[in-house]
């Protein structure tokens, strides 16, 4: 959802600028969200109004013709068909907000992005490690400080299938050993309490017991970096690459294809995908109902390779 330049939204003219102000206003204070992502709607619409400007004089005067035109012109520039959907989507929320805000009176109020669609895209099934990959991948080496460490973030995200920003906001006083669990705050800042599993609790004992050496006194985050300070997403994401090239496993490690793998581990052993959603963190069943097409890829390879009439004949028949 980038582009190469970011907008300057104080070139607009406040009929414009100001819709986008209170929209990032409100997903930064009440939805909770990522600075990064609030910097994402804000951006996209920064490019989408100084498009819309040289067209209408404010928001409320966008119409369906213009979203056209707009995507269109993304098109032309070649942009991927998921990037034009995110685009469209920035707009379609933005015009939602203002409507439930009423900032936009009901009288005149429309959603002209509605029923403009994004061209068609695949999209790419999410890849996960399998258990042996998984196994090797976490044969880390017990006398290494930061090995001890990153052994715990890895065991930790594939034992409750924690999102990256989950694992690094974990705070001491979240985690409970005596009953196995850590409690996550997800997207929307929402809580849930999770299982942790014995190899998990073990590792994260192992680090908690060294964790002094690189923590100051009052740090409260579970997992710090040798600076003394909460370990960032970005040094997460570096380690565990690392960790992926030393261990040789062929595909690329980053810490969501833990998370992948610990989704799809518990489906393919117990089919349920409700809990598995909930597990996720997802506020809805179609954000898990992707893991059923990894968990029938497995199932058909199976059925491919033992059934006697799916065998395919071999080329002396």
């Amino acid at each position: 959802m980038s582009d190469v330049t970011t907008p300057d939204i104080n070139e607009l003219s406040d009929a414009w600028r100001t819709p986008i102000q209170l929209f990032a206003d409100y997903l930064r204070y009440e939805k909770q969200y990522s600075a990064h992502t609030v910097n994402q709607y804000t951006s996209q619409l920064g490019f989408a109004a100084l498009y819309f400007s040289r067209l209408c004089e404010d928001w409320f005067a966008v119409q369906g013709e213009h979203i056209r035109r707009y995507s269109m012109q993304m098109r032309s520039k070649q942009l991927s068909g998921r990037t034009i959907s995110l685009k469209l989507s920035c707009i379609r929320s933005l015009y939602k907000f203002l409507k439930a805000k009423n900032i936009a009176s009901q009288a005149h109020y429309h959603n002209p992005a509605e029923a403009i669609k994004g061209p068609k895209f695949s999209k790419p099934l999410p890849k996960n490690l399998d258990v042996d990959q998984m196994a090797k991948l976490l044969e880390l080496p017990d006398d290494e400080p930061l090995a001890i460490r990153d052994k715990a973030m890895m065991e930790l995200m594939y034992s409750s299938g924690l999102r990256i920003s989950e694992l690094v906001g974990a705070n001491i006083q979240d985690i409970n050993p005596t009953e196995g669990e850590i409690l996550v705050r997800g997207k929307g800042n929402k809580e849930r309490l999770l299982p942790v599993g014995s190899k998990a609790l073990s590792a994260l004992k192992a680090w908690l017991k060294i964790r002094p050496q690189f923590a100051h006194p009052d740090e409260i985050a579970v997992f710090v970096s040798s600076q003394k300070k909460r370990i960032s997403v970005r040094q997460v994401r570096l380690r565990m690459q690392e960790w992926g090239i030393k261990q040789g496993i062929s595909s690329q490690v980053h810490p969501h294809k833990l998370r992948h793998s610990f989704a799809s581990h518990i489906l393919e052993s117990s089919g349920d995908l409700r809990a598995v959603q909930e597990l996720l963190g997802h506020s809805s069943l179609s954000a898990t109902q992707v893991y059923t097409h990894l968990d029938f890829q497995h199932l058909a390879k199976v059925y491919d390779n033992t059934h006697p009439r799916a065998k395919k004949r071999s080329t002396s028949e």
